[in-house]
């Protein structure tokens, strides 16, 4: 009824306000929704609601799956997306990093999956090595299956004391935010893909599935073809990470796979617009890493770039984050600084030289490109709002 209300007012998609007063009335009651069901969890900084929708497309090939795939990822979301399905037997949730503890306690995950831990959203979400210390606890405590990032420094501490734990090499490129050990401060070593910390014993374990260029490789040493419909490296390794999770429940890797190719559009992010002439592809990027990897990915294409940056209290007010993207890899390219906070994002992008106009409006920044492909890339509630508005 609340969720209703809510979308019939225009005040957002009833993704939360249901089980918001859900657990209002019942502080249990996400502990009662996943009693019975084969749960399986999703958190880290970024690509969680890609990971999930694939998780729960790979998981459906055993039965019917609740799961939270609009991205209301904490848990008046998990109580609201569980009590829309309540008989299917299996639930695949999205979970926000610093709700993780909170949600592994009450659900009992048969798996537990963790992408990657990087700074996001500093005045929202708190330091990252806080976040790992917290992770780590709650993951000491998980019954099931942990699988996690080898290639994360921080996600590899966080994972490295749970009881069974199922390493995937995912070819992670970003290291800013661990170039010391979590564990005790000294200083972390590369050597290739390897890692390893100078003063204690944290290092890169050996990889149970690899993530590959068009293929992953299975615990067993098959090697499966994983040509996939989303763009970018950092898609293929969720598809991995998906992958194993749904193995660990019992999804053969072929079925797990297939299933994954068929996935083109999550929540909004990758599709297509038609506008004026132009044919824009809609990304979404949310901090420092997330901007490195999807800049990577525009990097194929020489296309114009629009880029949309808002500061609202769902996006983290603080902007400094800008400084560590780099933008230097958009030099040459026809760029467009739009969004809320175009000006900020501006004062950066000249930092970077790279030659920029500033469109505030973000439909009126595409209408502003030659006709042809364009690049959108947009922060949290930037891509929320652009999204709405195309589709009217």
């Amino acid at each position: 009824m609340s969720s209703k209300l809510s979308q019939k007012m225009g005040l957002g998609a009833g993704g939360m306000i249901g089980g918001r007063v859900a657990l209002k009335l019942d502080p249990q009651a996400l502990a009662h929704l996943t009693a019975g069901r084969t749960v399986a969890l999703v958190t880290g900084t970024n690509g969680k609601t890609t990971s999930t929708m694939m998780l729960a497309r790979a998981m459906s090939a055993l039965g019917q799956v609740a799961t939270n795939h609009g991205g209301a990822n904490m848990p008046d979301g998990h109580v609201t997306a569980l009590s829309k399905q309540p008989d299917a037997p299996f639930a695949v949730l999205e979970v926000d990093e610093g709700y993780f503890p909170e949600v592994c306690r009450a659900s009992t995950p048969g798996v537990a999956v963790l992408l990657n831990l990087s700074r996001d959203q500093l005045d929202r979400v708190g330091e990252v090595r806080t976040i790992e210390k917290s992770l780590r606890s709650a993951l000491a405590g998980v019954p099931g299956v942990v699988v996690a990032n080898c290639d994360d420094i921080m996600v590899t501490s966080a994972a490295r004391d749970a009881r069974q734990v199922v390493w995937v090499a995912t070819g992670t490129g970003w290291h800013n935010d661990a170039a010391s050990c979590p564990r005790c401060g000294d200083p972390i070593r590369w050597e290739g893909e390897h890692w390893h910390c100078t003063g204690c014993d944290l290092a890169r374990p050996k990889p149970d599935w690899v993530t590959g260029d068009g293929y992953l490789v299975t615990p067993t040493g098959e090697k499966v073809d994983l040509t996939l419909r989303l763009p970018g490296k950092f898609n293929a390794a969720n598809a991995v990470m998906a992958t194993a999770a749904a193995f660990a429940l019992g999804v053969p890797v072929a079925e797990a796979v297939e299933r994954l190719r068929a996935v083109s559009n999550v929540a909004g992010r990758y599709r297509t617009i038609q506008r004026s002439g132009h044919r824009a592809r809609l990304l979404l990027s949310k901090n420092p890493a997330g901007w490195s990897e999807t800049l990577t990915v525009v990097r194929e294409a020489d296309h114009p770039a629009v880029l949309v940056i808002n500061a609202q209290e769902a996006d983290g007010r603080d902007l400094s984050w800008l400084w560590d993207v780099p933008f230097e890899r958009l030099r040459g390219r026809q760029v467009i600084a739009s969004g809320e906070r175009a000006t900020d994002l501006a004062v950066r992008l000249t930092y970077a030289e790279v030659e920029h106009t500033i469109v505030p409006d973000p439909l009126k920044a595409i209408d502003a490109m030659p006709p042809g492909a364009v690049e959108v890339i947009a922060n949290y509630t930037a891509f929320r709002d652009l999204n709405a508005r195309a589709a009217q």
